[in-house]
């Protein structure tokens, strides 16, 4: 178990870092164009625009995998107190095996789109870069959600079966909230 938690930490850490260095890069290739524009002696870039959304998408969806491993996607918790904890449980889990669901299609099709309409087109401004990089990130993106995704199906299960959990999620602000009395 604690293997398995170590390596988790580390794909987590990994992926954090990714986005760290995409949001770096993304904020200086709009920089760049920001003064391409405004300061006669820099150049204007034409290519600017198309990195800047490659470079978005692709943080937005390992960003998104994130926050599965940290239980930070919205969900639904308005029936949670009046339903009984075994019920929420099995939603729970009913909920990851979706979610799973959802990463294996967007690793199939994903892939699929990639290799077939993305290679095909370039970059108006970059015509030695394939688009096939703009739809990339959402099989990269489908693979950390089934890495993650496993992670918190084995916990929710765990958790149902009332064993102790591998990783201990955040509290949500309503669970806070709640523990304050603010809902009560």
């Amino acid at each position: 178990m604690h293997i398995l938690k170590k390596f988790y930490d580390c794909m987590y850490t990994v992926l954090m870092v990714i986005c760290k260095l995409l949001l770096v890069a993304d904020i200086c290739v709009v920089s760049f164009a920001v003064l391409g524009r405004y300061v006669s002696f820099i150049p204007d870039p034409t290519w600017t625009e198309e990195i800047t959304l490659t470079l978005m998408s692709y943080m937005a969806v390992l960003s998104a995998a994130l926050a599965i491993r940290r239980g930070a996607h919205i969900r639904m918790t308005a029936f949670d107190r009046y339903l009984p904890k075994t019920v929420i449980d099995v939603l729970d889990i009913a909920a990851d095996i979706g979610v799973l669901i959802l990463a294996i299609v967007m690793i199939k099709y994903g892939f699929q789109y990639a290799d077939g309409i993305g290679a095909k087109g370039f970059y108006p401004s970059l015509p030695w870069l394939s688009k096939r990089y703009m739809y990339l990130p959402i099989p990269i993106a489908g693979i950390a959600m089934v890495v993650f995704e496993a992670e918190s199906l084995f916990n929710n299960i765990l958790k149902f079966m009332g064993k102790e959990q591998l990783v201990k999620r955040e509290e949500s602000l309503e669970e806070q909230a709640e523990k304050e009395g603010k809902y009560q």
